[in-house]
């Protein structure tokens, strides 16, 4: 008999390996970041080819970012900021440390 286990018996395994919650926190800023890239390019009307030649891109490159696929760089940031004639902002929130 083999030992199966469902997702939820799988996630938590993997969640209780090292780092596993630094990645996920990286992969959620990323698709956080590329679904407010897409929200605000729909809100111009622009489609992901305009975008993407005004920030110095591809096309490509562009839809992986806002599905989440890709970390970008401040520069790329500051690129998508500058086609959007938008400020990027950057900042840090102090964090309360679990008990």
């Amino acid at each position: 008999m083999t030992d199966r286990t469902g997702w939820d018996g799988l996630r938590e395994r993997r969640m209780a390996e090292p780092g596993a919650m630094d990645a996920y926190d990286a992969t959620r800023r990323a698709f956080e970041l590329g679904t407010t890239v897409r929200t605000m390019r729909e809100q111009r009307g622009w489609t992901q080819t305009r975008l993407a030649e005004a920030a110095g891109m591809t096309q490509s490159a562009l839809a992986r970012f806002e599905a989440g696929g890709t970390v970008p760089t401040l520069a790329l940031l500051e690129r998508i900021a500058h086609a959007f004639h938008a400020q990027l902002v950057v900042r840090f929130d102090e964090t309360t440390p679990a008990a």
